[in-house]
């Protein structure tokens, strides 16, 4: 993943998410990335940054055509204090609480998300999310995302608001291997700290 601010430069090379589905409703995740950051008159600073561990319950499965929707409490674990100073990580742990909705309206998939980092001992930070998708054939579908992340707290005690727009898909290459790609920017001008592009590609690795 790679995200492109003025001043700022932060890729997440590589970004791990394992998943492993325990029955029909129940998937326990873990996730984890490897940051390098480069910022104008700051250097590069590299290293991991904060890990989520977590389970996704599906407590609501009306078929492919009805309303779906989860829960997914995880916890972001702290970082060492190095990589805090260098700004690559999060003081923690922070928990997470988002809850998400999806449903299929004709040939379009609609997703949303909202979720929701409560303030203890480190940042406070809220996010909303809505995705569009729709399946072109059984091997490509096309997505649009918009998102909304609000934080507060941290080190420098200034707020934090920003909007991005992006579009990506999923390519199914075959059984086992798929590709994930996706690419966008911030919506809310050019100023310090705002998103000027975001991308990601992945290669997902299913083992049945």
């Amino acid at each position: 993943m790679q995200t492109l601010t003025r001043g700022q430069d932060s890729y997440q090379v590589p970004q791990i998410d394992i998943n492993f589905g325990v029955g029909e409703r129940l998937q326990l995740t873990y996730e984890i990335p490897y940051v390098l950051q480069s910022s104008a008159g700051a250097g590069s600073a590299s290293g991991w940054s904060n890990a989520l561990t977590g389970a996704k319950w599906r407590f609501l499965d009306q078929g492919e055509d009805g309303w779906q929707a989860s829960v997914f409490p995880q916890v972001q674990t702290g970082a060492p204090a190095s990589a805090q100073r260098a700004g690559i990580a999060l003081s923690g742990p922070r928990w997470l609480l988002p809850l998400e909705v999806a449903r299929r309206i004709g040939p379009i998939d609609v997703a949303a998300e909202v979720g929701y980092f409560p303030a203890r001992h480190a940042v406070s930070e809220r996010f909303m999310g809505l995705v569009l998708g729709r399946a072109l054939s059984k091997r490509l579908e096309l997505d649009a995302e918009i998102y909304d992340d609000r934080m507060s707290g941290g080190m420098s005690g200034n707020p934090r608001h920003e909007t991005t727009l992006d579009a990506g898909g999923r390519l199914t290459m075959n059984e086992h291997l798929v590709a994930l790609f996706m690419a966008g920017r911030g919506l809310r001008g050019a100023s310090d700290g705002q998103t000027e592009f975001i991308g990601y590609f992945g290669i997902q690795i299913l083992i049945h």
